[in-house]
């Protein structure tokens, strides 16, 4: 059983994390629209495992924003469904990231310490229901 203080810690973890799932899912919108529009705006990658056609990211990223944006809506509207699909997002935001690391290395990197960090904020809340 978590002490007061950690679970005090880990909601106002989990309304930040709230906020940087918004934040990051306007950031991955903006991404894929920019994608979409122009393929001169990220640099092409040689011979690369997970290369995709740029176009093909920018749907990737612009669905995925999406959805993140919403989940984290849903997190700050106290949803126990917005934590539960926050999770799942934020693992597949950071794969997505991870996959991308050689068109953008350090936005991904930093949008991968991101998803760590809501992923951890949002596996250590006590849901709202459960809260003392």
């Amino acid at each position: 059983m978590p002490t007061r203080t950690n679970s005090a810690w880990a909601a106002g973890g989990t309304t930040f994390a709230g906020v940087l799932m918004i934040v990051s899912g306007i950031f991955g919108i903006i991404e894929g629209i920019v994608a979409l529009a122009k393929d001169e705006v990220s640099q092409r990658v040689g011979d690369y495992t997970f290369k995709f056609d740029l176009t093909t990211w920018g749907w990737i990223h612009l669905i995925v924003g999406i959805l993140v944006l919403l989940a984290g809506a849903a997190i700050l509207k106290g949803m126990e469904a917005g934590r539960i699909a926050g999770i799942a997002l934020a693992c597949l935001y950071v794969i997505a990231q991870f996959m991308w690391l050689p068109y953008q290395p350090l936005w991904s990197i930093i949008a991968i310490g991101i998803g760590v960090f809501v992923i951890w904020a949002l596996c250590t809340d006590v849901p709202r229901q459960a809260r003392p």
